[in-house]
């Protein structure tokens, strides 16, 4: 069956112009430009533990040079935002502030990361600093005392064992 015959539902365009966007999409100059997967709060999107954005204005100057492909592990792990904040220990886990277990989550956010960026070909990331997930020089060290340690996220983490070169938002 050609899917450019199919009849389309009431009130949406004929298949034919969903191809054809598609088509498009695919040759466009967009695609030429390389992938880089961005934390999505560094986009504008609200997604930070406490359900804020953290627009970093060097991240968006690199729409002109890539295409940024926003991810929000904690998030796609199943986290809600807000949440409750968290921090990566020394001993990899990682636990809210409450003291709940919440390592599972952010492991299925990162492998979701992971997917994402062999999917749209993303050979770096630019990720926020310092985050449990995302962190790629320093994060803090699961006491919630405020205390950095050299370290990375887990989705920083993953990312690498994934041959991406992951930079911080700070090294922009």
């Amino acid at each position: 069956m050609d899917p450019k015959n199919l009849a389309a539902p009431a009130g949406l365009p004929a298949a034919s112009v969903w191809f054809r966007s598609v088509e498009e999409f695919g040759s466009s100059q967009q695609a030429e430009r390389p992938a880089v997967l961005v934390s999505a709060c560094l986009l504008g999107v609200a997604c930070t533990h406490l359900g804020e954005s953290r627009s970093n204005p060097a991240v968006l100057a690199l729409r002109s040079e890539a295409r940024l492909i926003p991810v929000c592990p904690e998030v796609a792990g199943g986290l809600a935002t807000p949440r409750p904040r968290a921090e990566r220990g020394r001993d990899g886990r990682v636990l809210t502030s409450e003291g709940a277990d919440v390592t599972a989550l952010y492991e299925k956010g990162a492998e979701q990361a992971v997917v994402l960026a062999r999917a749209t070909g993303a050979r770096r990331a630019v990720l926020k600093a310092r985050s449990p997930s995302c962190g790629s020089r320093e994060i803090y060290d699961g006491s919630h005392a405020g205390v950095l340690i050299a370290g990375e996220g887990v989705t920083a983490s993953a990312l690498r064992g994934a041959s991406v070169l992951v930079v911080s938002d700070e090294d922009l």
